[in-house]
């Protein structure tokens, strides 16, 4: 496939600027001579017809949700509705400029205090902070805010807890927040080892990092007893809610004994995401963590509703203006929309299909055996070290195969204590019959690759790039393409097309 400059000409236009309606003026007032190209940019010279194309062929060649089930686990890819995008894009929304006053932007303001509002509801936890852009972003202001609480009552804490299943952003921000990463075993159930937990937790721990359901789909049924032994030694308990999707209107982290959580919206919440954003990974924290919490704080008074930036201990700011907006819209339509009761049956779904295909992928074969066989949440995580060792296919060559059933493979070889790991989550959005598909496209490769595991071993096949070396493209990877003179942008005039 042609890249866009090879597809170009010199002086084709896909646009023509109009005459200018303003006075002219010397490029010498506009721009210092010292600040300006001594040519011009090489940028691709197309038509309009050839442009759209371009692009076009290429979004076919990606896979997405618009297109198929992507059962990327711990990743909660499910439907965005239409109706939130069309929320999203009204011009008050869209437009709203981020250096607007507050005073004429009162109802973009409403809208965040009641997403706060809502999110803290939904949480356990009354105080919110919709500033951070991701849910990495929320975890760093959330060891940010644990350092605030043990500094403020002079505690210099230098260990931060976290469990083996923990997704890998977890021991990175505890890093990049200037703690020591200390790791938690796994019980024979998935779960905590309690007595690990215990032997590791003394008065120099800040904080734990948990998420519940963990990243084997397993809901931990000790979460109460973890919490003692944490607040035992003084330390504070941060809620991973990567995974929220599975107990929304079922139990809250809060209830859970949890100070502070983050939320990704445009996961548990339904905003289009994966290639980098945009995201939204909101704080919501307890009485004791609201002093140092992020500013400005969205509050409402007899005025109206305001920024708010009088607090003496915050932490302060993580990001310019006050988050991704058309994100905010996003969620809160979806809150709005379907209410208590349908943020319930969203888990309950989620954990209803899990289960489901959890059962239908047990009867398929004993090549790829649940890792820790009991009812799960929302995900389930597979072990393809039975496949490996006795078919010769690993969980790589499956996730390939995959690609040429139709569907976007599930996260492998993670989390990293299971062997040759599959982790699949199918959301609530999926229908049996998708699920079905699923299984039996699993079933079929099975079956294949007992007869011929080349097969699975050089997929995929019907795809528009084939099996790449991704060792090497990982060390040596090559981010830029040179371009010749040949095809790129010109001095040429403008010229009208006729």
């Amino acid at each position: 496939m042609k890249t866009i400059f090879e597809r170009g000409k010199p002086g084709r236009r896909a646009f023509v600027c109009p005459p200018t309606d303003v006075p002219e003026r010397s490029l010498d007032e506009l721009i210092p001579a010292r600040l300006r190209r001594r040519e011009p940019p090489r940028l691709p010279e197309v038509s309009e017809p050839e442009l759209v194309r371009h692009y076009v062929n290429v979004s076919k060649r990606n896979y997405d949700l618009d297109s198929g089930f992507y059962p990327l686990g711990s990743c909660t890819m499910k439907h965005n509705p239409r109706l939130h995008e069309r929320v999203a894009a009204l011009p008050g929304n869209a437009r709203l400029h981020p250096l607007q006053d507050p005073a004429r932007a009162q109802g973009a303001l409403e809208l965040m205090f009641n997403l706060q509002e809502a999110l803290g509801e939904i949480a356990g936890l009354p105080h919110v902070s919709l500033q951070p852009s991701a849910g990495s972003h929320g975890e760093l202001a959330g060891l940010l805010l644990a350092r605030a609480y043990h500094e403020d009552r002079g505690e210099r804490r230098a260990k931060v807890l976290t469990p083996d299943t923990a997704h890998g952003t977890n021991p990175a921000t505890v890093t990049m927040a200037g703690f020591e990463v200390v790791k938690v075993g796994t019980a024979p159930d998935g779960g905590v080892d309690l007595d690990d937990l215990r032997a590791k937790a003394d008065e120099g721990v800040a904080c734990l990092m948990l998420t519940n359901p963990n990243t084997l789909g397993l809901f931990d049924s000790n979460i109460e007893q973890i919490a003692a032994v944490v607040r035992g030694v003084g330390a504070t308990l941060y809620y991973d809610g990567a995974n929220l999707n599975a107990v929304m209107g079922i139990t809250r982290p809060g209830d859970m004994g949890f100070d502070i959580v983050h939320f990704n919206l445009h996961k548990t919440f339904t905003q289009p995401h994966g290639g980098g954003g945009p995201g939204a990974g909101p704080i919501a924290c307890g009485d004791r963590i609201e002093p140092y919490l992020l500013t400005p704080r969205v509050v409402r008074t007899e005025h109206g509703f305001e920024l708010d930036d009088d607090r003496p201990k915050s932490i302060g700011r993580l990001r310019g203006f006050q988050g991704n907006y058309g994100t905010f819209v996003r969620a809160y339509a979806y809150i709005r929309s379907l209410g208590a009761e349908g943020l319930n049956d969203v888990s309950v779904s989620a954990v209803l299909n899990a289960n489901y295909l959890k059962a239908r992928l047990a009867e398929v074969s004993d090549k790829l055996p649940i890792a820790y066989d009991r009812v799960c949440a929302h995900e389930f995580c597979l072990s393809g070290g039975p496949m490996s060792k006795q078919l010769g296919v690993r969980t790589l060559d499956l996730a390939k195969r995959l690609l040429d059933h139709g569907f976007h493979p599930p996260t492998i070889y993670f989390p990293l204590l299971v062997d040759e790991a599959l982790l699949i989550e199918p959301t609530e959005t999926e229908t049996k019959e998708t699920l079905d598909a699923f299984a039996d496209a699993i079933a079929a490769i099975l079956s294949e690759a007992a007869e011929d595991p080349e097969i699975a071993r050089t997929a995929p096949h019907a795809v528009p790039v084939r099996r790449l070396d991704e060792a090497s493209a990982a060390k040596r990877p090559v981010i830029r393409q040179r371009l010749e003179v040949t095809g790129t942008a010109s001095v040429a005039e403008p010229r009208a097309s006729g």
